[in-house]
């Protein structure tokens, strides 16, 4: 599989609100087509994905370290918490940002083969294209679906994580932490559900990749 290398004009194009279809031509001209940035952009979110997974992990880590504390500096503490919060944050971003991205490319791209299946003269020909084509989308449904039913198992747990953060904050005592001890299993509970989900989706990227090779 090729890995995208962007020139910086490219890179632009990318960034550039509006710009896909002069991105995909451009990157057809460089010699990339769009099943190949699909396949990379799948790729990339699995990477991010299981990224994110391992963010989530270690905050949920750090959450309990937390409610463990025992003497000590607590705004320190704190500061560990809200620094893992943010992380995750950004690391659910980035999440968002591949699955948006991998959508872009994919309805560029069935759009193409659709209007290209029109062109064939052999209808034994177009036929055999279009069913290529529904299976293809009908696994691109399935795994999409998995990416974004992992991706919203994301939320319950940053809101979660934000609650207390600001909790702790706002209550920088020790009696805050006996209060988030009894919050940490439903937090451990809803990172367990999250790990799990994104771990199907990391699984049906893989698929998918395979079925573009």
């Amino acid at each position: 599989m090729h890995r995208i290398i962007l020139p910086l004009v490219l890179f632009s194009l990318l960034f550039a609100g509006g710009c896909s279809k002069a991105y995909y031509s451009a990157m057809e001209k460089v010699g990339y087509d769009k099943r190949e940035i699909l396949s990379d952009r799948v790729e990339n979110a699995r990477e991010s994905q299981q990224d994110a997974k391992e963010q989530f992990a270690n905050a949920l880590e750090r959450y309990k370290s937390v409610v463990d504390f025992d003497g000590g500096a607590l705004e320190e503490k704190y500061d560990i918490l809200n620094a893992e919060y943010e992380s995750s944050e950004e690391q659910a971003q980035e999440v968002r940002d591949r699955i948006d991205s991998v959508e872009d490319v994919a309805d560029a791209l069935f759009d193409e083969w659709a209007e290209e299946i029109t062109q064939y003269s052999s209808a034994k020909l177009r036929r055999s294209s279009q069913q290529k084509l529904s299976a293809t989308k009908a696994r691109y449904a399935k795994l999409i679906k998995a990416m974004k039913r992992a991706s919203s198992k994301m939320d319950p747990v940053l809101a979660a994580f934000k609650d207390q953060v600001l909790f702790l904050k706002h209550n920088l005592n020790a009696k805050a932490i006996a209060a988030l001890e009894g919050e940490l299993g439903t937090i451990r509970s809803d990172v367990d559900a999250l790990i799990k989900e994104m771990e199907k989706s990391i699984a049906e990227a893989d698929a998918f990749i395979q079925t573009l090779e």
